[in-house]
C-alpha cells in the first residue's frame, strides 16, 4: 500500500488493525481503520469504552504492533520499524503526556524538562526552553522538585518535557485523568496554546466531552472502527455525539 497523504498531515493510518487473542477469545480491538491527523492542529480521539481509541493511540505512537495495516509519522510506516528505529523515533519524533506525571522525584522542573534532550546526547535550546516555560507559566518553579508542585504544576512540567525536543506530534493520554477540574482546564488551555501559539501537533485520547472541545476536531470510534468526527466542537456536541454511539451499540 502507498502512502498517499498531503504534504500537511503528521500522523495517518491506512487499514490499521488490532486483533488479541485467537479463536473463541479473539476480540478485534481495531478493525482496518483510515485516518488522518493535520499539522498544527489539536485532535481528541474520543467513543464509549472499549472502541478502540486507546488502541488507535498506541499503534499510531508505535508502543504495540499493528496485526493488519500500516501506521505513518510523515513518512515513516511506524508499523515497519524495528525495535531499535522504533525507540529512536519516539525518542527524536514523538512526545508523551501521560495521566501519570512520571516525573523523577530527585530531580527539578528544569532538570525534568531537559532530561529526555540529555539522554539523547542533544544540545537544549535555551531560547526554545524559556519559550516553553514562560507559555506554561512555570518559569518560577524550575528548582523545584515533584514534590514541591501542585499537580497541575506537575502535568504543565510533563508538558514541557514532552515538548523540549521539538517532536512531531505530542500523543496525550487522559492528561487531565488524575487532576481536579480547575486544573485540568489549565492544562487542556496550555495543549491549545501549544498548538495555536507554538505550532505543535497533538492527539489526544479522553473520555471526557469538556476536554475534548478544547481540541480543534474530534475524532469518534466505535466498535473499533471509525464512526465520525466534529469539527470546532463543544461539551454539548460531543456528549450527543457519545450518546448516539452507545445508543447504536445497544442496539
Amino acid at each position: 500500500m502507498t502512502n498517499t497523504t498531503d504534504s500537511r498531515t503528521a500522523v495517518h493510518a491506512r487499514s490499521l488493525a488490532k486483533t488479541y487473542g485467537k479463536g473463541a477469545a479473539e476480540v478485534r480491538a481495531l478493525a482496518g481503520v483510515d485516518v488522518d491527523f493535520t499539522q498544527g492542529q489539536f485532535t481528541a480521539i474520543m467513543g464509549p469504552s472499549g472502541s478502540g481509541k486507546s488502541t488507535l493511540m498506541h499503534l499510531l505512537a508505535g508502543l504495540d504492533s499493528a496485526s493488519a495495516g500500516q501506521a505513518f509519522i510523515g513518512d515513516t510506516e511506524v508499523t515497519g520499524l524495528s525495535d531499535k528505529n522504533l525507540t529512536n523515533l519516539r525518542r527524536d519524533r514523538i512526545g508523551f503526556v501521560l495521566q501519570q506525571f512520571n516525573l523523577l522525584p530527585m530531580l527539578t522542573a528544569e532538570q525534568n524538562i531537559t532530561l529526555p534532550v540529555e539522554l539523547a546526547g542533544g544540545t537544549v535550546d535555551r531560547d526554545w526552553f524559556a519559550t516553553l516555560t514562560n507559555t506554561l507559566g512555570i518559569s518560577q518553579r524550575l528548582n523545584h522538585r515533584p514534590s514541591e508542585m501542585s499537580g497541575g504544576q506537575q502535568q504543565r512540567v510533563a508538558i514541557a518535557r514532552a515538548l523540549i525536543a521539538k517532536p512531531d506530534v505530542i500523543f496525550a493520554d487522559e492528561p487531565t485523568g488524575n487532576l481536579d477540574s480547575r486544573a485540568g482546564a489549565e492544562v487542556l488551555s496550555f495543549l491549545r496554546r501549544s498548538v495555536r501559539e507554538l505550532g505543535r501537533t497533538i492527539i489526544m485520547v479522553t473520555h471526557d466531552p469538556s476536554a475534548a472541545a478544547y481540541a480543534d476536531r474530534v475524532v469518534l470510534l466505535a466498535d473499533g472502527h471509525i464512526a465520525g468526527e466534529i469539527t470546532e466542537p463543544t461539551p454539548e456536541a460531543v456528549l450527543a455525539a457519545l450518546d448516539s454511539l452507545r445508543t447504536l451499540e445497544v442496539a
